[in-house]
């Protein structure tokens, strides 16, 4: 059994209907050998860190960076996990009101300091709300559910 740990910041209805989506996604009944863990960044911990094979993380952007939860996550986990956790994969989906371009170059900073391994580009939902944005995250579920189903991270 494989564990995917999904850590989206949801300040709102909307960003909430996008962490619903990703979980739909990986969710899918196709999916046998993956077990899921949701936590938002200010509640996940080291320990859900050590515990999964995958990472989505998801975040709104904020004054061009990302928010100030999923800092909090990063800090806390940094250090503990710094050298247990390298290549781990994950995927990143970023909710930006202008462009995410800040909020995506912060994280993968931070994350290349951990030596995380990038599942695929960073999936961003711009400007106002869109309802495609709802299956693009449910695929963006889906995807990292399926290749750690699959074996192929």
């Amino acid at each position: 059994m494989k564990h995917l740990l999904i850590n989206i910041h949801c300040p709102s209805s909307n960003t909430q209907k996008l962490r619903d989506a990703a979980v739909k996604g990986a969710s899918h009944p196709d999916i046998s050998d993956v077990t899921l863990r949701v936590v938002e960044p200010l509640s996940a911990t080291p320990e859900d860190v050590l515990w999964a094979d995958a990472v989505l993380l998801g975040t709104t952007e904020n004054f061009g960076y990302m928010s100030g939860a999923m800092k909090d996550f990063f800090d806390r986990v940094y250090y503990p996990c710094l050298e247990l956790k390298q290549g781990l994969p994950y995927a990143i989906g970023i909710r930006a009101g202008l462009d995410g371009t800040g909020t995506k170059i912060a994280m993968e900073k931070i994350i290349s300091g951990l030596k995380w391994r990038e599942i695929q580009p960073p999936l961003t939902s711009k400007g106002d709300f869109d309802s495609r944005f709802i299956s693009d995250w449910e695929e963006l579920g889906l995807t990292i559910a399926a290749g750690l189903d699959a074996g192929i991270f």
